[in-house]
């Protein structure tokens, strides 16, 4: 042998040596019950991790004999729990709880935050006298006071001049259960600077109550610069990720990034939080079309901005290949665009942007390969996505588009049938009907169309791939209670819902795992617990798919496991129904 082939033979055993020496330890998990959401082995008792990814999948007589090396082991700590993939929420804004949770809620709905516990005021004496209370116990004065969750149709009427005299000179905003409004006192107004002419500059407000809306809220956003303190919204977006902990959400995508017009300060700022986070969670953004047209920037540029984005990618923190547009406006503010005969008291959804606007920007994303998101509530807006989706498809087919109508709030049932002809996917918001359809019966849109709101069991017939969102905080980051408002199809009062629109539980979990990977563009990876795939696991107390129904919201999550390394859960509840 010549001496080049020794070295070169030397070198090998070297590198062969250097890699077994590197390889990462094997962990085996071991549960009562593993649901796999993988049909060719739906259930196990133990699943092998290592270097973060799963090594296999079964029970434990069967995967010990992988243990090798002295520092690999079985880890027993969830041997009488139910192991699942890491629940994945594909719609959230993280955003929104970073600035929401910096004050106090005060909704229709109960909430569990980790800031306290929120309860529900749902009449207007009730709504006025917890406000009076919150603004009372207000001790910033160099901050106005904000609260979310104002809606008219529980809370009844408070504009502006209803404010001034509750509160006269101490600056008072109430963000709506929307958040696409927001009213004001004067004292705010003028502590923010924003005056008459700003209001009709915009359009989208009324001055006189104090009221900005949709696209109005560009007038505003700028000037609230105090939601933006550094400690302050840091600590805001650490209450975002442990909302998600607390939920045992692993992965979530962010549907909005430039929702306040700086993107690249919302970028690097969830990625600085979740990178120092010690609890793993992984976050995939998504452009914002209203922050590309907001800012002057065109559908070639706007792409330019995605790929620059992109290449400063984490593990943790990615920009997607995912755009969103949006079509109509907000369901909680009555503004979907609805379809003959609309509202009953004759008001009018609106529309967030031109059709020629939306279109230039979707062609553009559409021939780079990129998926697209529609924000759709209303049936007339889903003809629009219909209609476009056409469009595009005409102009250059693909087979594996996936393009996504997001919230699904109303539509017909013709419509499942054309979604599922488009190969469109949906990203439905099942909290809708329950806290929704009661108080949208009696006054928007009468009962027939109320109680048919987010037609998941048309869909689940139909075959439409479809996954459930919580648009948090539109409904709260929690997967289990997403489930039980698709299952059980119950109104906030209490009211039986369809069963024709009921989803079975198998497809309500698949919903918020291996259906929501797929929507994602990630069930390579997520979604799942098979071999090859990221180790990413969400522990609960008890079985979701057998646990009697009304416990479901509230079953305990106990851990979630990113990447192979467990974190447990402080708090076990997280956003459930009163």
């Amino acid at each position: 042998m010549s001496a080049n082939r020794r070295s070169q033979r030397r070198l090998l055993c070297l590198l062969l040596l250097c890699c077994a020496s590197a390889s990462a330890e094997i962990t085996i998990y071991t549960a009562r019950l593993i649901r796999t959401m993988d049909p060719s082995m739906p259930t196990a008792t133990a699943v092998a991790v290592e270097d973060g990814r799963i090594l296999s999948v079964g029970s434990l007589d069967a995967l010990t004999p992988l243990l090798e090396d002295p520092s690999d082991h079985i880890d027993t700590q969830f041997a009488d729990a139910v192991l699942l993939p890491g629940f994945i929420d594909p719609h959230v804004h993280p955003m929104l709880p970073a600035v929401l949770t910096q004050f106090p809620f005060l909704a229709p709905d109960d909430w569990q935050l980790p800031t306290g516990d929120f309860p529900a005021a749902r009449t207007p004496e009730a709504y006025r006298t917890a406000l009076v209370e919150q603004v009372r116990s207000h001790d910033d004065p160099a901050v106005p006071f904000v609260s979310w969750g104002y809606h008219p149709l529980w809370h009844g009427a408070l504009w502006r001049e209803d404010l001034n005299q509750l509160f006269g000179d101490q600056p008072v905003l109430l963000w709506h259960r929307s958040f696409h409004e927001l009213i004001g006192n004067d004292a705010a107004w003028s502590r923010l600077g924003i005056t008459e002419q700003d209001a009709i500059a915009v359009g989208e407000a009324d001055w006189a109550r104090g009221h900005f809306y949709e696209g109005g809220l560009k007038a505003v956003a700028p000037k609230l610069t105090f939601i933006f303190e550094p400690t302050r919204f840091a600590r805001g977006l650490q209450n975002f990720l442990e909302m998600m902990h607390q939920a045992g959400v692993t992965t979530a995508l962010d549907m909005g990034t430039g929702i306040f017009g700086n993107p690249d300060l919302e970028i690097n700022s969830i990625r600085a939080i979740a990178e120092q986070s010690p609890v793993g969670v992984r976050i995939i953004l998504t452009p914002l079309i209203l922050d590309f047209i907001a800012r002057g920037i065109g559908p070639d540029q706007a792409l330019a901005e995605i790929h620059r984005w992109q290449a400063q990618d984490t593990p943790r923190v990615s920009v997607g290949n995912h755009f969103k547009l949006m079509l109509d406006g907000a369901i909680f503010s009555g503004l979907a665009q609805m379809g003959e005969p609309g509202y009953l008291d004759g008001h009018e959804g609106v529309w967030m942007a031109s059709r020629e606007t939306t279109q230039a920007y979707a062609e553009v994303m559409w021939q780079a390969g990129i998926q697209l998101h529609a924000h759709s509530n209303g049936d007339a807006a889903t003809d629009w996505f219909l209609d476009l989706l056409d469009t595009l498809q005409s102009q250059r087919p693909r087979a594996d588009h996936r393009t996504t109508l997001e919230h699904f709030a109303y539509s017909t049932e013709v419509q499942s049938q054309q979604l599922k002809a488009l190969g469109a996917l949906v990203s439905a918001n099942p909290y809708y009907h329950y806290i929704l359809s009661d108080m949208y019966a009696d006054r928007w849109l009468g009962p027939e169309r109320a109680f048919e709101m987010v037609r998941l069991g048309s869909l689940e017939r139909q075959q439409v791939p479809f996954a459930l969102h919580s648009d948090s905080p539109m409904a709260p980051l929690s997967p289990l209670t997403l489930m039980w408002s698709a299952v059980a199809r119950e109104t906030m009062g209490g009211r039986a819902g369809l069963r024709t629109q009921q989803l079975s539980r198998e497809a309500a979990l698949r919903a918020v795992t291996i259906d929501a990977a797929f929507i994602l563009g990630r069930e390579q990876d997520l979604g799942s617990i098979r071999t090859g795939k990221i180790a990413d696991f969400t522990v609960l107390a008890d079985d979701p798919l057998t646990v009697e129904l009304d416990a479901l919201p509230t079953l305990p999550v106990i851990a979630t496991i990113f990447s192979g390394t467990p974190h447990h859960v402080s708090r076990s509840s997280l956003g459930a129904r009163d």
